[in-house]
């Protein structure tokens, strides 16, 4: 599959997961934000990895496992979004996104605040 195919189809479902959990968040993961970040499709369209940016983080093995328990019910609203557009639903395999906890952590390091290993 070309390049371009492969990266619409990546910000399609990133778009279309925001809508779906936006919605599953509402009624399972009160006071809980679940966004997701990226997805990253095989080229074989086979594994879908979803990284997802939960806050607050501290929930994030709780909400990690409510969707693994709920992957039917997602894997289905993503197949009425978006099945005209794909063939073949890809596995999706979901991970924590914490890019934006390490970002913090080194602006709080470059700050001068928290624990500073190098002294």
């Amino acid at each position: 599959m070309d390049n371009t195919r492969l990266s619409r189809l990546n910000q399609l479902m990133v778009e279309s997961l925001g809508h779906i959990f936006q919605r599953f968040s509402q009624t399972h993961f009160q006071g809980i934000l679940v966004s997701v970040t990226k997805v990253r499709v095989s080229p074989d369209l086979s594994v879908g990895n979803v990284y997802l940016s939960i806050f607050p983080s501290s929930n994030a093995e709780k909400v990690i496992d409510a969707i693994g328990q709920q992957q039917g019910y997602i894997k289905r609203e993503l197949g009425n979004t978006i099945g005209k557009q794909i063939r073949k639903m890809p596995e999706l395999r979901y991970y924590v996104d914490d890019s934006l906890d390490y970002e913090d952590n080194i602006d709080r390091l470059l700050r001068g605040e928290g624990d500073n290993p190098l002294k």
